[in-house]
């Protein structure tokens, strides 16, 4: 999960009330009452629940196959404004409650992005949940355009356009021209879909899925972006939601196409802590003995990243520059745990290595990972991202004006600034079609949030507190994670959200767990 102020002016698209918003009446219906807006033949929809395997090497599919989940694919319009119209696929599945008699509804996962899959999240939301777990529906969503829904892909030669100005000017150049030649791509390529790929039609996506399940409320875990997400949903349909979640909070009024402005420091404190941890292990990295030897020896893969630096010995080789590797590394700054560091060290380790102009085998996950970076082979998951991110809202389109963002920051924070002040082909994107939502509708939600998440700060997660007078907050304090129900193995914070699930009942107050040593 990637998470992430600009004020920039959004045309709103000329949508029929209904389809814009379709709050449920006071006495709703399983159906969500949608006679007379064009949409009544989506929520009454019958679903065909089949098997999720798609054929052999299906890892998801047969995971959910052994858990017991079944899929189906869910019709929704491309364009609300044009229910008539064409249409599309999310694909969701489904592990139904096994305690009927206690039955609370359909719990719809989210595991952020924009653009991640969360078809196969429920086993794993399942196990944690425990006991609680047979009360629900968990209904895992690949939400439009993500995964096993209809695909949106561009074609690019990268799969992220999460990536750094680099050291330089001459970097940053580059930049503009790789991000407009993207933004020229998305259009040639998918130009027709594009305005429809935004949060609010995933939303109304939410409602048509609750619909078709027969349901009058959905419950709701969203992490990253899916809080966001979660979030719009709770304005759009206000009524239609029972117990929502939402872990890793970004803050809807800073949620903007540079998704990790504003966590430089978060990151460089993860950073700091991970060469402190990778300091203790220099027999196995080679990095330095010393939290400050190991940064420095960071800043010197980066310097020398300008010239190019080379991993792989055999037929398939990668070439990164200053633009790429603190990309690379950011990346790694989301977990602290000791498995992820370990990655993170022998990425670092190979880095250095080229640094120093050595030949550098390539271990097969820093192979995943440089493919994904570095090659077309997830140009989807990078293109559902853009496309929502830019759909939803406008970014400043003068390429100085990223310039002198890049500029104020480098001197504070030389390696993320650069990073993530960098200009992305939102700034060639059309205008949005419609204006971000505003939050206006107190939710009773659980926030939870880590203290040093590096990707969503935990500041975000206060200021939606704020917003939402009626939420409670889980405070993980001491845990650079970004992402803890579930995920994270922190019993106290799973215990609360499990009595929550459980009950219905938020906590009295906020909580404060503290994460476990070692």
């Amino acid at each position: 999960m990637i998470a992430g102020t600009v004020v920039a002016a959004c045309l709103t698209a000329a949508l029929p009330a209904a389809a814009l918003a379709s709050p449920a009446p006071a006495d709703g219906n399983a159906r969500g009452r949608a006679a007379g807006t064009g949409l009544g033949r989506y929520y009454d929809q019958r679903l065909d629940w089949r098997s999720c395997v798609r054929g052999p090497g299906d890892e998801t599919g047969e995971d959910l196959e052994k858990a017991g989940a079944r899929c189906a694919d869910v019709t929704v319009p491309l364009d609300y404004a044009d229910p008539g119209g064409r249409t599309i696929t999310v694909a969701i599945s489904r592990l139904k409650a096994t305690d009927t008699r206690h039955r609370v509804g359909p719990l719809l996962l989210n595991g952020g992005g924009p653009g991640g899959p969360s078809l196969g999240d429920g086993p794993n939301i399942r196990r944690t949940m425990k006991d609680v777990a047979a009360r629900y529906d968990l209904i895992g969503v690949d939400p439009r355009f993500v995964g096993r829904s209809t695909p949106l892909d561009c074609g690019w030669p990268v799969g992220t356009a999460i990536l750094s100005a680099g050291l330089g000017r001459a970097g940053f150049d580059r930049q503009v021209a790789l991000h407009k030649d993207l933004a020229a791509k998305c259009r040639a390529t998918e130009g027709p879909v594009l305005p429809h790929a935004t949060t609010r039609n995933t939303a109304r996506d939410m409602d048509v899925i609750r619909g078709a399940l027969g349901d009058r409320k959905i419950s709701y875990i969203g992490y990253s972006y899916g809080s966001y997400l979660g979030t719009v949903y709770a304005q759009m349909f206000p009524g239609r939601h029972d117990r929502m979640v939402f872990d890793g909070v970004i803050d809807p009024r800073r949620y903007t196409p540079r998704l990790t402005l504003g966590v430089e420091e978060e990151n460089e404190r993860a950073l700091s802590g991970w060469a402190a941890w990778a300091a203790r292990r220099h027999a196995a990295y080679d990095l330095g003995r010393t939290r400050a030897e190991v940064l420095a020896t960071v800043d010197r893969i980066v310097r020398a990243s300008v010239r190019g630096l080379t991993l792989g010995t055999g037929p398939e080789t990668f070439r990164l520059d200053d633009t790429q590797v603190p990309t690379l590394l950011l990346d790694g700054l989301a977990d602290d745990t000791d498995e992820a560091r370990a990655d993170l060290g022998e990425q670092v380790s190979a880095l250095a290595r080229a640094a120093r102009g050595r030949p550098v085998p390539l271990s097969p996950g820093l192979a995943e990972t440089l493919r994904f970076l570095l090659t077309g082979a997830d140009s989807h998951y990078g293109s559902v991202q853009s496309a929502i991110l830019c759909g939803d809202v406008a970014a400043p389109r003068d390429p100085e004006r990223y310039w002198r963002d890049i500029e104020r920051s480098r001197a504070a924070h030389p390696l993320i600034g650069p990073l993530t002040n960098n200009i992305g082909p939102c700034a060639f994107w059309g205008r949005p079609r419609e204006r971000p939502t505003e939050v206006r509708q107190d939710v009773p939600a659980l926030l939870v949030s880590a203290t040093g998440d590096p990707r969503t700060d935990h500041e975000g997660a206060l200021a939606l507190h704020r917003t939402l007078p009626s939420s409670k907050m889980i405070t993980l304090r001491g845990a650079d994670r970004h992402g803890v129900y579930a995920e994270y193995g922190n019993a106290c914070v799973d215990g609360a959200v499990n009595s929550y699930l459980a009950t219905g009942k938020l906590p009295a107050r906020d909580l404060t767990c503290v994460k476990r040593d070692g």
